[in-house]
């Protein structure tokens, strides 16, 4: 449990720093370099105390450590100076170990600005090194900050998705875990956790319940691994493990989709929520992946269903074009997990991952062994993770998540489709493999093979298609290009507002659109977002990008409209 005054600490130096160092990553990497070159001054302090010597700031370094650093006299440059010169030179630093090393790799101060130095570098002296779980605890906090990070897809997962995953998987002592699109080793940690816990005599509720024993607790360690194609996520990971007890935590900076170094390594059990989004151009992976593809969420599936080991186990969040989409690498992906790795699919709300990105999302649950047994698979649908899916994510109650997680391992359990305790049926069903590939496209939205629903609605299902504009004109706003033009975007939806461009700044071909008319996006990862366009006061041309499709208002309820 994060005690307050850490949490005060950690955010009056983030506080401090946002002037300078305007981005959420940023400012975690300053903190982190910070935080672990106090704790090996306090680490050496200590060794002191008990008649032992320096070992991380000694001969040549010593001149670096954290005392001399923040001794009164010393001038705002000066200290300005020594730090940046610290930093900057501790990869070479014979005393360190190599995990330390790696953490220094690259490191710099992005500032010149002694006065905020210094005010930084009081607050991390507040700092006492405690290698237990409460710092582990800090520094998940600290890393929450990283949500905001959007780039390429990337967005952290929620701690309780993560936990809502692994107690679904439920990974053993014995088991090897890899994700091999770690981040700052979420997965890992949460893994590690729920381990210990199986294992705590202090848990009355399992009185049969064997501790750790020192060699198990060794061996625990080492079977978890994590790969990132980030140096800096690869750094935050190493940090984030190492506080949680892991004192040689097996990070590698990989590129998972591109190289074959690691290829012939395979897991017990493998966790991720892997990038969404493709760079320009597609992925160029190599050759040796079953599903041939350029998108980076096809080929990740991929690879973790053909790295599981013969009786391992998975938890993937994917984005819903994996569940759906028509594309021959798709259509193919979702073949050959039907058929060999998949015994269920949870869908979760659009927003879990807000405010940072409204994407739909489920998790794959394969399991390599269990499925080779079962001609069914699971469908579990979450409508309440336990947050409100605005904004803000506050908290609500009536989270379905623990039945969910219990009932799902209960079906697995039985590895038979008939458990003896049936979850609501409303959010779960049970669907032969058979059924789902009878047309081909194995579609993995569990709502189309319902049967027999009842429909909650007075007013008539019919094709979306039918609301669909007939013929939608384009125009180049290139054309005019002193022109103003409202502009209907992805970015604008974002923003909340259409943009106000001219002409020659709008780009290509657009598609006209008129007050009225619904835009739903098609295009992943902004599937599901929509709105309405609304007449504006100057009577500017408006036009949308052609990511959206175009609909008709005339025969929706004005009431539906908002």
């Amino acid at each position: 449990m994060l005690d307050t005054d850490t949490k005060r600490r950690i955010d009056t130096a983030r506080d401090i720093l946002v002037g300078k160092v305007p981005d959420p990553k940023s400012q975690v990497e300053q903190i982190t370099i910070a935080l672990i070159y106090k704790f090996m001054d306090d680490m050496d302090a200590e060794s002191e105390e008990l008649g032992g010597h320096r070992k991380f700031f000694a001969d040549g370094f010593a001149r670096y450590g954290w005392a001399k650093l923040m001794r009164s006299g010393l001038g705002g440059h000066e200290t300005l100076n020594l730090y940046a010169e610290a930093i900057a030179k501790m990869p070479e630093n014979p005393g360190i170990p190599p995990l330390f090393r790696d953490i220094f790799k690259n490191a710099y101060l992005p500032y010149r600005d002694p006065e905020t130095l210094r005010a930084f570098l009081k607050i991390i002296d507040e700092f006492e090194y405690d290698h237990s779980e409460r710092l582990g605890d800090a520094f998940e906090y600290l890393l929450s900050v990283l949500g905001s990070q959007g780039d390429a897809g990337q967005f952290r997962t929620p701690r309780h998705i993560i936990d809502f995953i692994v107690a679904i998987i439920d990974p053993k002592k014995h088991e090897t875990v890899l994700d091999p699109a770690c981040g700052t080793a979420g997965f890992l940690i949460s893994s590690y956790k729920h381990i210990l816990r199986a294992h705590d005599p202090s848990d009355l509720s399992n009185p049969s319940v064997k501790p750790l024993t020192p060699d198990e607790r060794g061996r625990l360690a080492a079977n978890f691994k994590g790969y990132d194609i980030s140096p800096d996520m690869v750094r935050l990971s190493l940090v984030n493990l190492y506080l949680h007890g892991f004192t040689d935590p097996h990070i590698f900076e990989y590129d998972t989709l591109t190289s074959q170094d690691k290829w012939n390594e395979y897991a017990d059990v493998i966790l991720a929520n892997p990038p969404f989004m493709s760079p320009k151009g597609g992925i160029k992976p190599h050759n040796r992946f079953s599903v041939q593809s350029k998108r980076s969420e096809v080929l990740f599936v991929d690879y973790m269903a053909e790295h599981l080991t013969p009786g391992g186990r998975a938890g993937i969040i994917v984005p819903e074009g994996i569940i759906f989409q028509s594309q021959t690498a798709y259509t193919q992906l979702r073949k050959m997990l039907v058929e060999e790795y998949l015994v269920a699919v949870v869908s979760l709300p659009a927003g879990v991952f807000n405010p940072y990105s409204g994407v739909k999302t489920s998790i794959l649950i394969l399991d390599k062994s269990l499925a080779k047994k079962t001609n069914t698979i699971a469908f579990f649908k979450i409508e309440n993770d336990g947050f409100g899916l605005g904004a803000q994510r506050r908290p609500v109650i009536g989270s379905q998540l623990p039945s969910s997680a219990l009932a799902l391992k209960r079906w697995l359990q039985g590895a038979a489709g008939d458990p003896s305790d049936p979850p609501d049926s409303s959010h779960f069903l049970v669907v032969p493999k058979e059924k789902i590939a009878a047309n081909g496209d194995y579609n993995l939205s569990g709502e189309r093979y319902r049967e027999g629903a009842v429909s909650e609605t007075v007013y008539p299902l019919v094709p979306v298609g039918r609301f669909m504009k007939d013929s939608v004109k384009t125009v180049d706003p290139r054309a005019t290009p002193d022109e103003m033009f409202e502009l209907w975007s992805i970015p604008a939806f974002d923003a909340g507002k259409p943009e106000l461009l001219r002409g020659g700044a709008v780009g290509s071909q657009k598609k006209v659109v008129a007050p009225g008319d619904v835009l739903l996006s098609r295009i992943i990862p902004h599937i599901r977002r929509a709105w309405i366009v609304r007449q504006n006061a100057d009577g500017r041309r408006q036009v949308a990008s052609t990511e959206w499709i175009v609909f008709s208002s005339d025969e929706v309820l004005p009431g539906f409209l908002r």
